[in-house]
């Protein structure tokens, strides 16, 4: 011991290296180690000196390793690094670390010694297993993954799931080149394909092509290609998708898409065609039947006048019953006409300025007739110096179906509501009622022609009043909303420009 301590020249040199060396003697004690040596093992310097050699190696090793050490230290035979080796340091702490140790058997006077140079491979482990890693991953892929030179286009690597694809041996692909299974593509073609790479101008190339197996079958593929190095030259990696699935389910789908079209197309054909004859008969049943049902009704406001007799009373009853189906009858007849109108852009509008007063008090003496026992119309207010221009009849037509509407979907002893709002530019008129309301899911589809909430099917009504009153309004440049909740009541709201102008 005192001969090391003495001299300082192994001090020197060995503190200069990089490596951990450590000097241990014939009873497996550590009598020297070197700066590197002690950071390594997490020691502080000349820490491992007078230490036993075993702190340094796993406790399983442990025996086996002094087996070694003594058939070592007889043999005198220096051991290289690596020699195939798993080795595994302990650190101070505990922790262990992958290491790779060279050995050299010396005799100093008269005693024997053995020096062994130590590296801390962790980082080269981490590297390989990195290696190993994206190795695995590059050949189970099942996609096909060439590496092929940029010059002569023969491959370098091929992974397993183009070796399965194309039917060949890793011996057999690395005799052929990438134009061997790419019967679209000559050298020249190829070359042409590649240049944006080659020159800087592009990262990737993406294209679709033709591979052929070595039976001689092909199957279409998405190719991703990309230049990389081995050593110092260069490659291009090509991964390349299958897309046989693809490729027969786009063509199905382009299949079943024309053959979809088709039907669409003679189903629109049936449709307009369906349309036009609903559209003629409507028009010719209103014409034949209208000018008949206006003189029933004018017959029955004659009989009406017939009051002598004990059966009055009956009568009485008879002719209101017929007044009031007739004026259903005659209601649903005016909606067709106007339905056949509009379709046809035949309405014509007649825009004027008048009061609004006089509108809604004409709807709403009308209207009164129809109210339910305990019902009310709750009239605006201040609306006497309002004016408008608009077409008068389609206004009293809007607020009509309103609140005939509201009436007929309310129950008894309820209020309808009419407000006015007006603001410098638009008029806003409301029929607020606390009727049965429309179911929210079925909301979307109120202003669709014939449509009828669930919930109102028993009650009389075709559905088209407020498709009607919608299209008017937009003819108009006014707008119909509402909002409703179930059994809460609905609120439809009316707005229009305050002016517009005469026609």
């Amino acid at each position: 011991m005192k001969l090391f301590e003495e001299n300082d020249i192994f001090k020197i040199l060995s503190d200069a290296v990089s490596e951990g060396i450590l000097i241990v003697n014939d009873k497996q004690l550590i009598v020297a180690s070197n700066v590197m040596a002690n950071k390594m093992f997490g020691y502080p310097n000349e820490g491992l000196n007078g230490n036993a050699l075993d702190i340094l190696i796993p406790q399983p090793s442990k025996t086996v390793h002094q087996q070694h050490f003594n058939s070592f230290l007889d043999k005198g035979k220096k051991r290289g690094m690596g020699q195939g080796l798993e080795l595994e340091g302990v650190r101070k702490d505990g922790s262990k670390f992958p290491l790779e140790i060279g050995l050299s058997p010396f005799k100093l006077l008269r005693k024997k010694y053995v020096m062994a140079l130590v590296i801390d491979i962790s980082e080269r482990k981490k590297a390989e297993q990195a290696i190993d890693h994206w190795y695995r991953i590059f050949n189970e892929s099942l996609n096909e993954i060439f590496v092929f030179d940029v010059k002569t286009f023969k491959f370098f690597n091929v992974n397993y799931g183009a070796q399965l694809n194309l039917g060949y041996t890793t011996e057999e692909l690395e005799d052929i080149s990438i134009l061997d299974i790419k019967p679209e593509l000559t050298h020249e073609s190829f070359t042409r394909l590649i240049r944006p790479l080659l020159k800087g101008t592009k990262e990737k190339i993406d294209f679709e092509t033709i591979h052929q197996r070595k039976d001689g079958s092909t199957y279409p593929v998405e190719v991703h290609l990309q230049l990389s190095k081995i050593g110092k030259k260069q490659v291009c990696v090509a991964i390349v998708l299958d897309i046989t699935e693809r490729k027969n389910y786009t063509q199905n789908l382009e299949n079943k898409v024309e053959q979809r079209t088709l039907q669409l197309s003679e189903a629109l054909k049936a449709e307009k065609k369906l349309n036009e004859l609903k559209t003629k008969f409507l028009s010719l049943v209103s014409h034949e039947f209208k000018t008949p049902l206006t003189s029933i009704l004018t017959s029955t406001a004659l009989l009406s006048k017939y009051t002598d007799g004990d059966q009055q009373e009956k009568r009485d009853k008879h002719i209101t019953t017929i007044k009031s189906k007739v004026r259903y009858l005659d209601n649903i007849l005016t909606d067709f006409l106007s339905i056949e109108r509009l379709d046809s852009d035949k309405v014509k509008y007649n825009v004027t300025s008048f009061s609004l007063s006089k509108v809604i008090n004409e709807v709403v003496y009308n209207s009164n007739t129809l109210l339910k026992e305990g019902q009310r119309i709750l009239y605006p207010e201040n609306i006497d110096g309002i004016s408008i221009s608009f077409d008068e009849k389609i206004m009293a037509l809007a607020l009509s179906n309103l609140l005939h509407n509201a009436i007929k979907y309310s129950p008894e002893h309820t209020n309808i509501q009419v407000i006015v709002e007006k603001s410098a530019n638009t008029l806003t008129l409301k029929i607020k009622d606390e009727g049965l309301g429309i179911p929210a899911e079925e909301q979307p589809f109120v202003f669709d022609r014939y449509f009828r909430a669930s919930n109102v099917l028993t009650s009389q009504g075709t559905g088209i009043g407020l498709n009607i009153v919608k299209q008017h309004m937009n003819n108009l440049g006014g707008q119909i909303t509402f909002e409703s909740e179930l059994n809460r009541g609905s609120i439809f709201t009316v707005k229009i420009p305050i002016e517009q102008p005469t026609s």
